[in-house]
């Protein structure tokens, strides 16, 4: 679905370029204390950012990473309203407030601030939705459960966010102030880089909200623990995983590091291109890239069909092309028998359909759905048949295993 809205005054979606949100990060127990802004130095690092292609900026005063130290409130409102204060009169770009508690952001929203940023996908404070419908104003809602950040992968993320946003706009929060944010980072201990590495190549999964994303990579420990650096020495690694975010989709970069960002961004979006889409005479034609069937459903339910009906249907939105090795001259040619009765298909090389020769690769193409119905059909057969169909399964189903493809 086409993401195209207005965030504070500036436009944010498919069709224009990716926006940069700088950190103003006020907390001194941050993982990366290169990030962190003193007070006397917030007006200079504010415009500094802005000078080097910060469309917006993000204002914290209480560290999110889940090892800092804890702080009382009125410690992050001594930090953060003083700050505030001198931004909303200097600087000329919309101000986020990286905040869960609904009284400090009702009090920031009063000064001027533009847009709430809540970790906890505005279950920490249950006050927090009221604010935000209050104030009709953009938010960035994190995928989060029970704490800050817990879905572990992307199917979890994906169901998050998707309870996250019906609530929301149950509550009367406006659909078109809603930002996504998947939630990349250790929030929990359990959090393997592998979940944040899926999370990032499934990324243009979100596209099914049709929702501004929002990712958050600068320098964060998955990219510490592939490189086996500190946070200090992770800028490449940084600016490496944002480039292929933005290739997935992503709308908005939060970055502490707002110069590099920038030039890699301009870049990735180049590759990316334009969604395809073709108009005429009202009618419109959209290419909607399904990579996992689950995430159909919301498409479904998009244009009114049934629940019953999306799950039915689902497992016919993707299609796979396998390459299979070694194959029987007999065998390829029933699995072509068999593909063709189901409205897949199969490639085999000349010499397959003469037997001149053995044994033969082939390749077979079909939907999720075809390809499970021939599996199960060539379960039943005879030579080394039921070996390929559970192979054929083993590759259908490691599309979805983290652990294989990304631990």
């Amino acid at each position: 679905m086409v993401v195209d809205t207005e965030i504070a005054g500036i436009a944010v979606g498919d069709a224009y370029p990716v926006r940069i949100m700088g950190v103003i990060n006020l907390s001194s127990e941050s993982f990366y204390k290169g990030s962190v802004t003193e007070p006397e130095q917030v007006i200079s690092t504010a415009e500094r950012m802005v000078v080097e292609g910060a469309d917006m900026l993000d204002v914290g005063a209480r560290s999110t990473w889940p090892l800092a130290d804890k702080i009382t409130k009125e410690e992050e409102r001594r930090r953060l309203i003083p700050a505030l204060e001198s931004l909303l009169d200097t600087i000329d770009v919309p101000i986020s407030v990286d905040i869960q508690s609904a009284d400090l952001v009702r009090e920031s929203l009063e000064m001027g601030a533009h847009i709430i940023n809540d970790v906890s996908g505005l279950t920490a404070d249950p006050a927090m939705v009221e604010v935000a419908r209050e104030y009709n104003c953009p938010v960035v809602v994190m995928a989060s459960d029970n704490m800050p950040g817990d879905p572990l992968g992307m199917d979890a993320v994906m169901r998050s966010l998707e309870g996250i946003i019906r609530k929301s706009e149950d509550a009367g929060i406006s659909p078109d102030k809603i930002i996504i944010d998947p939630a990349i980072g250790k929030w929990l201990p359990e959090k393997a880089p592998m979940y944040d590495l899926q999370t990032i190549d499934q990324l243009e999964r979100l596209k099914v909200f049709g929702k501004p994303v929002l990712v958050a990579i600068s320098r964060k420990s998955f990219i510490g623990e592939v490189l086996n650096k500190p946070a200090t020495k992770r800028l490449m690694g940084s600016i490496a995983a944002t480039a292929i975010a933005v290739y997935k989709g992503a709308h908005i970069v939060r970055t502490h590091d707002v110069k590099d960002t920038v030039d890699a961004v301009k870049v990735a979006e180049a590759i990316r291109g334009h969604n395809i889409r073709a108009e005429d005479s009202g009618y419109t034609v959209e290419v909607l890239e399904i990579t996992s069937a689950d995430d159909a459903q919301g498409y479904f339910a998009g244009i009114g069909t049934t629940r019953t009906g999306g799950r039915v249907m689902k497992d016919k939105t993707v299609y796979r092309v396998l390459k299979i090795r070694n194959v029987t001259t007999t065998e390829a040619l029933i699995i072509k028998q068999e593909a063709l009765s189901r409205g897949c298909d199969a490639a085999l090389p000349r010499n397959a359909i003469s037997h001149e020769t053995d044994s033969v690769d082939l390749i077979l193409m079909g939907t999720e759905l075809q390809l499970k119905r021939l599996a199960a059909k060539l379960e039943c057969q005879a030579r080394d048949l039921p070996k390929i169909a559970g192979l054929v399964m083993t590759a259908l189903q490691r599309f979805r295993d983290t652990t294989y493809r990304y631990g």
